[in-house]
């Protein structure tokens, strides 16, 4: 952890980056984040020449929302029985197949049979997550470009929208395949913080708080003084 303020967005980013200074701005080479457009303006506005990696694993996250989303319209149409068997297939569809257990891989394969329009949205969800293994640019690159195209012609709304979606950020998303730079470091960190911040709970501001977060995860080195030995 370098830096803690009030508030998020574009507005906090752009205190941290004022605090740092234009001489250590100049540094930064490249920028790895979600594809929220307020940080993406301030990244823009002062970080000119940084490179802007959007996390493959929140693509893939989007993907799976748009999944369960079809999911979740399918159980609002259906009824009784139907609905309720779509409704229990949340955790098998959002999961690769390698990591599908013998039961979860026969419902799938039941999915496959009688619910085509549910199962072609995981394997929407599935190849786009192909598509960003490859390690060859060109390859990657055209393995987008022939998901978005399929994803465009769904006829399933969530991942039309989507495929809007990514097209319009398909520069920063295939920028992962040259580095394979992730914020996975970052959640880890956000995690620990979560479980400091739980400790806040009745303190008047966030000063204590921003301090506690210091102290656990900032690195910070103390050599209190020890009693000398009787």
């Amino acid at each position: 952890m370098v830096w803690a303020g009030v508030g998020k967005g574009a507005k906090a980013l752009k205190r941290f980056l004022d605090e740092l200074g234009e001489s250590a701005r100049e540094q930064i080479e490249r920028v790895t984040m979600d594809m929220a457009g307020g940080y993406l303006s301030a990244v823009h506005k002062h970080l000119p020449q940084a490179e802007i990696i959007f996390d493959r694993f929140h693509v893939q996250r989007l993907a799976g929302d748009a999944l369960d989303e079809v999911r979740r319209a399918q159980v609002r149409e259906l009824e009784g029985e139907e609905a309720k068997q779509v409704k229990g297939l949340r955790f098998v569809l959002l999961e690769t197949w390698g990591n599908l257990d013998r039961p979860g891989r026969a419902r799938l394969s039941e999915v496959q049979r009688t619910n085509r329009s549910l199962y072609r949205a995981y394997l929407l969800k599935e190849s786009l997550a192909t598509a960003l293994d490859y390690r060859q640019p060109k390859r990657a690159r055209a393995a987008l470009q022939d998901w978005l195209a399929w994803a465009s012609r769904s006829r399933l709304a969530p991942f039309v929208k989507l495929a809007r979606t990514i097209r319009g950020h398909k520069e920063g998303i295939l920028a992962y395949i040259k580095g394979r730079h992730t914020n996975a470091v970052v959640e880890g960190i956000n995690n620990r913080l979560r479980m400091v911040a739980r400790r806040a709970f009745g303190f008047h501001g966030p000063d204590a708080l921003i301090a506690m977060l210091f102290l656990c995860c900032g690195d910070i080195q103390l050599d209190p003084p020890l009693p000398t030995p009787t």
